[in-house]
């Protein structure tokens, strides 16, 4: 086994939830903006695929220098042993982003070290004619800031997001990395009830259903890194058994997903029936003023809409006035709503017990959690 400087990347806002997720995971972080790095071997890539809810992507570290140059970047990237992870026939595009850096234009950076790469592989296997790229894909990041230059291997391939479940979406879906990382930051354990009152396509609720029974979000999903000949299947097949045997199917799960738009609760039952959910997953039509709940110690978990045109403001506002006032009559339940919504706390009726700056996608958020009393029962 070989050891490699991995990274874990991150959406603004969530790396100490991904950095916190590598760490249960076994392994000694640092985090910078973004980036969560971290080391581990053919089957820790494997792993972390499989198991990281929050983060984007698992990268391999395969050179870092400064440059100035074109002619600095060609050879310093040249010296990398790219061999080790390229086969002959790999298909490697690179892509590029630079910033803040005398290299300033991303597509010269990429045709560099593209050409760079080719010079190397070419050598290194005394190949002498045109690489025809037919084999496993290795996709290549450079990335420059302040002249530092970092040159990537992405091993997941789709971000890993993409868990494989969502057959289809609404207008505005939430990603499945940012749900994951809002009933993590709700500290939901699966014995108590989970309600998401704006479900839309049913991805906060799917998501709190896989974290209570354990599930690993990349089992059902295929990875470039699969196709390296140098990690081998045998590798991923233990690290998937090794998954389901530590999957609880049995653990017996309290969580309602409901929305006012019955397109969109058909759409979250498919995508749950897809996860494996479909009886564990309640999904109901109704509005949040209509919230009811005999349970205590529960946990209210949401993305209400955001409203973007004049007229829908209104609505929203209203509907949060009516959130605060409804919520307010269950005090043993903690909510946690991700809203743009400056004056929501105004409107809630109440202060949030603590705020967290996310975003979703690019739209500023914040994460306004109303922390309950805990029942004694």
């Amino acid at each position: 086994m070989t050891t490699f400087k991995l990274l874990a990347t991150a959406a603004m806002g969530l790396e100490s939830i991904v950095a916190n997720e590598v760490k249960e995971l076994g392994y000694e972080t640092e985090t910078e903006n973004g980036k969560v790095f971290f080391e581990g071997n053919e089957r820790d890539i494997a792993k972390t695929n499989l198991w990281l809810r929050t983060a984007d992507r698992v990268k391999i570290i395969a050179g870092e220098f400064n440059a100035y140059t074109f002619d600095e970047l060609f050879e310093r990237t040249k010296e990398i042993e790219w061999e080790k992870f390229l086969p002959l026939d790999a298909e490697f595009p690179v892509q590029g982003k630079s910033v803040k850096s005398t290299l300033h234009s991303v597509p010269n950076c990429q045709s560099i070290v593209k050409k760079a790469i080719v010079e190397r592989l070419k050598k290194a296997y005394h190949h002498n004619s045109f690489l025809d790229e037919t084999g496993p894909r290795f996709k290549i990041e450079v990335s420059i800031l302040k002249d530092k230059v970092q040159l990537s291997i992405d091993t997941s391939g789709a971000g890993l997001h993409k868990r494989g479940y969502r057959l289809d979406q609404g207008e505005a879906p939430l990603k499945e990395t940012l749900a994951a990382a809002l009933v993590k930051l709700s500290r939901w354990t699966p014995d108590r009830p989970f309600v998401d009152p704006f479900c839309g396509s049913g991805t906060i609720a799917i998501e709190a259903a896989m974290i209570g029974q354990n599930l690993a979000p990349g089992y059902n999903r295929d990875f470039d890194s699969e196709e390296w000949p140098w990690i081998g299947q045998e590798i991923w097949d233990e690290v998937r058994a090794e998954a389901e045997e530590l999957a609880n199917y049995d653990q017996p799960l309290n969580i309602t997903g409901t929305d006012i738009d019955r397109r969109m609760l058909t759409i979250a039952e498919e995508n749950a029936r897809e996860a494996g959910f479909s009886d564990l997953i309640h999904f109901e039509q109704r509005q949040v003023k209509d919230f009811v709940a005999t349970e205590e110690n529960g946990v209210v978990v949401g993305n209400p809409p955001y409203g973007e045109r004049i007229g829908e403001i209104e609505i929203i506002e209203e509907m949060i006035a009516d959130m605060g006032r409804v919520f307010a009559k269950h005090t043993t339940w903690s909510v946690y709503m991700l809203s743009s919504m400056g004056r929501f706390e105004t409107l809630y009726g109440q202060p949030a017990t603590k705020k967290r700056k996310l975003f979703n996608g690019f739209i500023r958020t914040d994460l306004f959690q109303f922390w309950g009393e805990r029942s004694k029962k």
